[in-house]
């Protein structure tokens, strides 16, 4: 992954991640993967404790100096994506299901 400061590979497990409209997590896991990349997002007490992924197309932004990422979509919108499963999250067609769910919510939300 390269940065907007053209930094590559950074690692952003543990940076804080942003909705729209407020905090909604922490990275748990990152993968860089071309046309495959995503971030693991722990949400912590926030949607008790659920896991969500997110695409790498709904990050916005990343701040390195304050470690946050922020994402485009709402707290809504993220507590309502497809439940996150550790045992089938990299199959094609989990992916599919939460890409088409994000494409949708982008699709939905007024810009």
């Amino acid at each position: 992954m390269v940065d907007d400061a053209g930094r590559v590979g950074v690692d952003l497990v543990d940076y804080k991640v942003e909705a729209t409209d407020g905090h909604i997590g922490s990275i748990d896991r990152a993968s860089y993967d071309v046309g495959g990349a995503y971030l693991v997002v722990d949400t912590g007490p926030w949607i008790f404790g659920r896991k969500v992924l997110l695409p790498a197309g709904t990050v916005q932004n990343v701040d390195h100096n304050d470690r946050k990422v922020y994402v485009d979509r709402t707290k809504e919108q993220i507590k309502d994506s497809p439940e996150y499963d550790k045992e089938t999250f990299e199959s094609a067609s989990y992916r599919q299901q939460v890409g088409d769910y994000y494409t949708g919510s982008y699709r939905d939300y007024p810009h």
